[in-house]
């Protein structure tokens, strides 16, 4: 480690503390050439779990935005706010679960999970979500879908 106050490359670790959850380390050291103290801190670099869209492009895994489109198809529903972040959360933890091994998880995957949680709690929100993720061009493409509904209903 560098130090600070004359650039030397040789110190030594004077104490050494764990953190918080255990995530991070806190180390006091001291430079062999100046005798300056200082502090370090070391963290366990993770890579993050990403989305890859429907054109290849690969983003960052954002909960703000899955909590936006699944609320935006819960507007003005009867379900409430606890229900809605344990669907967020359940949702979450399948993404991560199923994307384990690669860290990453195709936009056609967790659309398909939203879908499904989104049908078992609300059939409004269910097709709310359907027509902005399935991009329904016309009025036939909306209808068939509540029709498959209604035919799941029946049987």
């Amino acid at each position: 480690m560098r130090c600070p106050y004359c650039g030397s490359l040789d110190d030594k670790v004077i104490e050494s503390r764990t953190l918080g959850t255990g995530e991070s380390i806190r180390r006091r050291r001291e430079c062999i050439s100046c005798g300056y103290r200082f502090t370090s801190y070391e963290r366990i670099e993770e890579k993050p779990f990403m989305v890859v869209k429907r054109d290849g492009r690969r983003q960052p895994f954002d909960r703000s935005k899955l909590e936006k489109g699944i609320s935006r198809a819960l507007e003005k529903r009867p379900v409430s706010a606890m229900m809605t972040e344990n669907l967020i959360s359940e949702i979450e933890d399948a993404a991560f679960i199923k994307g384990k091994s690669s860290r990453e998880i195709p936009t056609a995957e967790l659309g398909e999970m939203v879908l499904e949680k989104l049908y078992k709690i609300d059939k409004v929100a269910y097709i709310r979500f359907a027509s902005v993720y399935r991009h329904f061009e016309n009025l036939e493409e909306f209808i068939t879908e509540v029709n498959k509904i209604e035919q799941k209903k029946h049987q």
